[in-house]
């Protein structure tokens, strides 16, 4: 990955748990006017597909999204407003990383991108009113998405709300240990 912290808007910083994701630590600069970020450069991931269209999720105070991952989609998300609690979990059989999860709160007001690579299980709380904006390398493939229970408790993820609002297809997810071995990404 290229580091882009000489250009002074931004640092890619590889998440230690997960295997091949990163978050970046954006600058944010202001004035009485308010406040310039540049959210994400193609240069920061060179080595990586080139994301090819943008998505904007608005979500509730209460809602969880999740626990999503393609086998071919990688994501980018930044947070615009509110604050989201982001949650990863690498499925990828072989991968130096498989069977581990991080999570992190992250608000409109951190500045902070989450690359998240295929073969990753990806979701995230409402843990507040959210406005998240992401990017993916692939358009919409309906064969590319794949879930996981949210609730499911081999993975033990604490989303971090008390009454959860799922949508009817996060509530349809296998738990991972009813998913086929063919099923699930290799790394």
């Amino acid at each position: 990955m290229s580091s882009p912290g000489s250009s002074g808007v931004g640092v890619v910083v590889p998440i230690d748990d997960i295997t091949d994701a990163f978050t970046t630590r954006l600058v944010a600069h202001g004035d009485d006017r308010g406040t310039f970020v540049e959210t994400y450069r193609k240069e920061w991931f060179s080595e990586l597909p080139e994301m090819l269209q943008t998505n904007r999720s608005d979500k509730k105070a209460g809602a969880v999204v999740g626990l999503h991952y393609h086998l071919k989609q990688s994501d980018y998300w930044y947070v615009i407003s509110g604050t989201a609690r982001v949650v990863l979990y690498d499925l990828r059989i072989g991968s130096p990383s498989q069977g581990h999860g991080w999570t992190r709160d992250i608000s409109g007001k951190d500045h902070t991108g989450v690359y998240v690579p295929p073969g990753i299980g990806h979701g995230f709380s409402a843990l507040t009113d959210v406005t998240l904006l992401y990017q993916v390398d692939a358009y919409y493939d309906p064969d590319d998405e794949l879930g996981i229970s949210w609730n499911d408790p081999e993975i033990a993820i604490d989303w971090g709300v008390e009454v959860p609002v799922v949508s009817q297809r996060d509530l349809l997810c296998p738990k991972l240990s009813d998913l086929a071995k063919s099923a699930l990404p290799v790394y």
